[in-house]
């Protein structure tokens, strides 16, 4: 098999992706310049094969999700995005042209979202291969949004749709044995689940509503009843939400009208990169028409209160529900 070697490796696919400070990759650190008045904001998130995308995913997709699930923690901070270390950890049979396809899906990312590629290292890995990225960004000086600060009447909102990678997961999953309800998706909306559990949208446009608007946000990678509650019991907060108000884009509506057993999946399945913020009702209003102009849609989804218990979701008849599972849990 002819396989450049690591320094070829670096120098043919990585280094043309190198952002101010990089010097090529031909050093081994870089210079991240701070811009004055602002913080800097690091984030890291690691993907691997058979757990966070399947193995025989296309490789420009493994990079762009790679980078925009960093991307996501950034949007929550309220963070413009200023740069990313790259962790490639390859398993034994990798190819050149599957190494090109990744360079190229994560160059095209990392071009339009501005966040240029500052140096890494690559690696053989003896198991599954390996993603890990870490991210910075820039916020104006004591302006990130951070998970804690939810106050009492705080309005909940939540950007666009919950549940359609969950939903793609398991309709993946369960169409290999032939599970009845998948026999009701139609190609169209299993490619839209597909391409929303592939490519999520980092919702980075939302920065400056947030920054100017909500007490606390957090983005939606562990299931959204999950993630709601540890952003809640932070500062000591509850909420009741109404399963109907949660938004579900159209192709989840129609799966959980054949299959209303998986509403449990879309709450609690993860992989949504939307977020989850607590707005004051003085602001409301403002935030919302931050949002719309940023062309981010946001949706109420309850009102915080004071309590130590977990968020209680209830169903159209107003019976609460139970989860098994409120959110994914590598361990």
């Amino acid at each position: 098999m002819n396989r450049p070697s690591e320094d070829a490796l670096i120098a043919t696919y990585f280094a043309p992706l190198a952002g101010p400070g990089a010097f090529g990759l031909r050093d081994d650190a870089a210079l991240v310049a701070q811009k004055p008045g602002h913080d800097i904001v690091a984030t890291k998130d690691m993907s691997i094969a058979g757990v966070h995308f399947f193995a025989d995913d296309p490789p420009g997709a493994v990079a762009r999700k790679s980078l925009r699930v960093n991307l996501s923690d950034l949007a929550a901070k309220g963070a413009e995005p200023a740069g990313f270390l790259l962790g490639l950890a390859l398993p034994e049979d990798w190819t050149a042209h599957w190494l090109a396809g990744f360079a190229q899906g994560l160059g095209a990312d990392a071009a339009a979202y501005k966040c240029p590629l500052l140096g890494g290292d690559t690696v053989k890995s003896p198991g599954a291969l390996i993603v890990s990225i870490t991210a910075f960004g820039t916020v104006p000086a004591q302006k990130i949004v951070l998970r804690a600060g939810v106050a009492a009447g705080d309005i909940l909102y939540v950007t666009g749709t919950i549940g359609d990678a969950a939903l793609s997961l398991r309709y993946r999953v369960d169409a290999l044995q032939d599970s009845p309800w998948t026999k009701y998706v139609g190609q169209a909306d299993a490619a839209y689940l597909a391409g929303r559990a592939l490519l999520p949208e980092p919702r980075l446009a939302l920065r400056e509503a947030l920054r100017a608007h909500a007490h606390a946000a957090i983005d939606i990678s562990d299931g959204f009843a999950g993630d709601l509650a540890k952003m809640l019991r932070l500062t000591g907060m509850t909420a009741e939400v109404a399963a109907a108000d949660v938004p579900l884009s159209d192709a989840a509506r129609k799966i959980l009208h054949d299959a209303p057993y998986l509403l449990e999946t879309i709450l609690t399945g993860g992989d949504d990169y939307e977020i989850l913020c607590a707005v004051p009702p003085s602001q409301s209003a403002a935030f919302e028409v931050c949002a719309d102009a940023a062309g981010i849609p946001v949706h109420p989804v309850g009102t915080t209160m004071p309590g130590n218990a977990p968020p209680v979701f209830k169903d159209a008849e107003g019976r609460g529900l139970v989860f098994a599972r409120p959110s994914f849990q590598h361990f």
